[in-house]
């Protein structure tokens, strides 16, 4: 694996990870952080620009995974570059926005 591809795969994680949590909100009616809200990242935007915004981010993974070098589901390497990003980010995103709702001590909710 390129060092450029890993890179590409490791972003594609993060891309691909942020879409989850705006789709799944978006695709409940629900609203959530978005960084069209005010304050961005903070406020909270509708479902629609949700499953919008997800979409985007899922499009994004795809190109930055799917279409740069040649990324195989069996290559133990091509997979953990992506899931480190995923992992990172996925860590990161639930501190942020566990803040705003109830994650990060949920016995006091």
């Amino acid at each position: 694996m390129e060092s450029l591809h890993g890179v590409s795969y490791f972003f594609g994680g993060i891309f691909l990870i942020n879409s989850v949590p705006h789709l799944v909100s978006g695709l409940m009616g629900r609203p959530f952080q978005s960084p069209f809200a005010k304050p961005p990242g903070e406020g909270l935007s509708s479902s629609t620009v949700n499953v919008l915004w997800g979409f985007f981010n899922l499009a994004i993974a795809y190109l930055l995974i799917c279409r740069t070098g040649d990324f195989d589901l069996r290559a133990t390497a091509h997979i953990v570059t992506a899931g480190s990003g995923m992992l990172l980010a996925g860590v990161i995103m639930a501190r942020r926005f566990g803040r705003f709702n109830g994650g990060n001590s949920p016995g006091d909710a």
